[in-house]
């Protein structure tokens, strides 16, 4: 899951990088102002933006009325010092998604980041399944007909991507942006390697598709 953090205090956002890096499979994005995160926002793709409002260059009310007004839904979790009922109603309407005040526990961000990245996606329970594949992002481990899979650390960052936005077309660029940030150094070119490596483990139980011009999409295998 590809998050976008902007926040300008540094310490902080370090801190929040580390922790959430270990946590379900976040890989995080750092924006430290407004006018920088607004770019990134229309240039790339998140499943969701933890916005701090008080911020240098445009202040995150601005960020958020922008991506709004673009109709870009992505997900939006407001961090921020300023714990008024007034803070919270205004931010509400203006298209946040949900509030958390400074400070705050990392346990309840976590939650918060995976109860609004579900529900955008349509999915609960923190499981997810494509016919009879399924991945756990409690425990990330995937399962086959019940049976578990073993796969390498890059197999398994990008059939996680894949399960995540199953029936949805995902391009080589899209896959290599969210998969672990070990792999910073990898290729487009690999992602057809570890997509036939993936085929033949998946024994046409469930497909990936190659979609010409779109990319790649994970979908249950014909019965």
């Amino acid at each position: 899951m590809k998050i976008l953090l902007v926040e300008d205090d540094a310490e902080l956002a370090q801190w929040l990088i580390k922790a959430l890096k270990q946590r379900y499979s976040f890989m995080i994005e750092w924006a430290e102002d407004g006018a920088v995160a607004d770019s990134r926002l229309q240039a790339e793709e998140f499943d969701a933006v933890v916005l701090d409002l008080g911020l240098p260059a445009m202040d995150g009310r601005s960020v958020l009325s922008a991506m709004r007004a673009r109709h870009d839904t992505t997900p939006a979790l407001i961090l921020t010092a300023r714990d008024t009922l007034a803070e919270r109603i205004d931010s509400l309407h203006e298209g946040a998604d949900d509030f958390l005040a400074k400070p705050f526990a990392i346990e309840e961000l976590e939650a918060r980041l995976v109860a609004l990245i579900r529900r955008s996606h349509g999915r609960n329970a923190g499981t997810f399944s494509c016919g009879e594949l399924s991945y756990s992002s409690a425990e990330q481990k995937f399962s086959l007909q019940d049976a578990p899979i073993e796969l390498t650390p890059r197999e398994h960052s990008m059939l996680r991507v894949l399960i995540q936005h199953a029936g949805e077309p995902m391009s080589k660029q899209k896959i290599m942006d969210r998969m672990f940030s070990y792999d910073a150094d990898m290729h487009l070119e690999a992602i057809e390697v570890i997509a036939h490596r993936l085929r033949k483990k998946l024994s046409g139980t469930v497909q990936i598709r190659t979609l010409r011009g779109l990319g790649y999409v994970l979908e249950a295998g014909q019965s």
